[in-house]
């Protein structure tokens, strides 16, 4: 069994459920409960036939009451989940999960003092989550409630504010808290809660003076004061958030010149836990994290690794006072997605480049008779996509219509159907083997090469280290045949790498002024340099380092398979 927080949106009824029916249940009893303090008792569940999609086995009541509580607050919740594998008997879980969860105080408050404690004692968030049956982030919602001031947990325990109402006030500031704080207590002024709290909290521009990290003569905008002159806010938050992502970006600059091994900027608004941290020191991997909040305010958070990476350092043998061996970083720089449509596009690129060197590929087939390889047997490139996007963006490519132009030429020579889509991979059988054979023997030497470049390229391993030395071999430029499409952004997730290749196309300035913006912030500004639009100067031809013959990287951080397979081929020829 797993536990893990899904979306409403991707779960459905089982047929198997005892109270299956097309009709909704009554949930009047339990939606008050669930609508101030959400499911407590994870859903039973399993697959649906796809990764995306589960069935709930136990839990149908919850389940609709937690949708009609989405409905009221016009958002898709994610609700807690115990996902059944092969073997699980359905009511010995329901059982267990109830009696768990019937240890644990129903007041959140004093769940949180519990857990709190349990971290103090060096327990983990997961070994809490497994000791109650509760998922992951039902218990890091609990912890949050350790951002708020005392008088506002109490009044939470009493049920005077509401489950929604908290979790907004958990991401404001003690400022914030305080000021909301007098506002709830004076019975003749009115305090906002849900919604109303959100906009309150984070719909004003207004940024206090006492936010910049930059000097306040260097801003040359307007600035506000109060009446009595006490605060002074900045009249034009767009240019305040330049000049403060500017800073941000010296500060960062300024801590790796200092020798810290990473600086990690977190997305304006995104929180910093120290319960998933442990304190190292910076001999010993640490890194520097630096949180941005919605009004400007920015705290640097020097020597901090996750309780993962922590781990990892420890069992490689950072232990040593002495050594400052860093911890291996936990994120790789592209994600499975994005480096199946780095290697798809490269080896369509390569095989197409091949089509044109015969040499070549004869040479290539006889290496593959001697040594053998993962397709010589024989079997086609399946070019698997791991989306429909992927498979659109690589069939719309310049590169696979050039291949397909001359697999057509070979199907024709061959006398095949005009329904047939490969040359290779047959099933071995000797009617077809001969029949093929005399018509060959037809063919000219030429026409014959040109079947054996197709059936070559058929036959290349996509993502494979034979791509990276052929693309570098034949030198192909991957910038005349590729563009930049909707794929490649949905894909492109770091915000590292973003800023980046914002950095390639706008300068230095363009990214670091937009350091801690969103990953889709930095992604339509690429697009408009790309473009020439929205005001932007229109880059010359670019192509991510990704794509290129030979691979280049955006980061040190590892976890990108191509750029060991250059470092593989670069090796063998110097060992020729």
């Amino acid at each position: 069994m797993q536990l893990a927080h899904i979306s409403i949106d991707r779960l459905s009824i089982s047929p198997t459920n005892m109270r299956h029916s097309k009709r909704a249940p009554d949930v009047s009893d339990i939606l008050p409960s669930v609508r101030a303090r959400g499911v407590l008792v994870p859903l039973l569940v399993r697959l649906n036939g796809s990764p995306e999609t589960f069935e709930i086995v136990a839990g149908r009541r919850r389940y609709f009451a937690a949708k009609a509580v989405a409905d009221e607050r016009g958002e898709v919740e994610s609700l807690p989940c115990a996902i059944m594998e092969d073997g699980d008997d359905a009511d010995a879980l329901e059982a267990s999960l109830i009696e768990n969860i019937a240890r644990l105080d129903l007041d959140e408050v004093s769940q949180w003092e519990t857990f709190t404690r349990l971290i103090g004692q060096g327990r983990a968030v997961a070994d809490i989550a497994t000791t109650f049956g509760i998922t992951e982030l039902q218990v890091k919602r609990v912890l949050a409630l350790g951002n708020l001031l005392p008088k506002i947990r109490e009044a939470y325990r009493s049920e005077d504010i509401d489950a929604d109402t908290v979790r907004h006030l958990t991401m404001a500031s003690k400022a914030q808290q305080k000021d909301w704080l007098a506002l709830f207590l004076d019975p003749d002024r009115y305090a906002p809660h849900g919604r109303q709290l959100k906009q309150w909290l984070f719909g004003g521009q207004s940024i206090s003076t006492r936010a910049a990290l930059f000097p306040i003569e260097d801003y040359g905008g307007q600035i506000v004061s109060d009446l009595f002159g006490e605060d002074s806010y900045f009249a034009d938050a767009e240019l305040f958030w330049q000049k403060q992502n500017e800073a941000i970006a010296a500060r960062r600059d300024a801590y790796l010149e200092a020798g810290w091994r990473e600086v990690l900027v977190l997305e304006t608004g995104q929180y910093f836990h120290s319960y998933d941290h442990e304190k190292t020191p910076r001999k010993k991997g640490g890194k520097v994290i630096v949180t941005v909040s919605q009004h400007g305010e920015v705290e640097f958070h020097e020597g901090w690794l996750t309780r993962k990476e922590a781990r990892r350092a420890r069992s490689n043998g950072d232990g040593d006072e002495g050594a400052e061996t860093p911890a291996k970083a936990s994120r790789p720089e592209l994600t499975g997605p994005m480096q199946n449509y780095v290697d798809l596009h490269r080896h369509a690129a390569v095989r197409a480049a091949v089509l044109d060197h015969p040499s070549v590929t004869l040479r290539l087939m006889v290496a593959h008779a001697i040594a053998g390889s993962s397709l010589w047997q024989v079997r086609l490139e399946p070019q698997r996509a791991a989306s429909q996007a992927i498979a659109t963006s690589v069939a719309q490519s310049t590169a696979e219509a050039a291949f397909t132009a001359k697999l057509r030429a070979v199907l024709v020579l061959l006398g095949r159907s005009d329904d047939e889509t490969t040359v290779a991979g047959g099933f071995g059988d000797d009617a077809t083997l001969a029949t093929v054979l005399i018509r060959l023997l037809a063919l000219s030497d030429e026409e014959v090469a040109l079947v054996q470049t197709v059936v070559m390229a058929e036959t290349l391993a996509a993502g494979s280290a034979v791509i990276e030395f052929l693309g570098t071999h034949l030198k192909v430029d991957m910038a005349a045949g590729w563009q930049a499409d909707d794929a490649f952004f949905d894909m492109l997730r770091d915000r590292d790498v973003a800023n980046a290749m914002l950095a390639e196309l706008g300068g230095k300035q363009v990214a670091d002024s937009n350091v801690t913006e969103k990953v889709r912030t930095q992604k339509a500004i690429i697009r408009d340099l790309i473009a020439g639009e929205n005001g932007r100067r229109k880059a010359g031809s670019w192509l991510p380092r990704w794509l290129k013959f030979p691979v280049e990287s955006y980061t040190d951080r590892g976890g990108f398979r191509t750029a060991d397979q250059r470092a593989l081929v670069e090796t063998l020829l110097v060992s020729q």
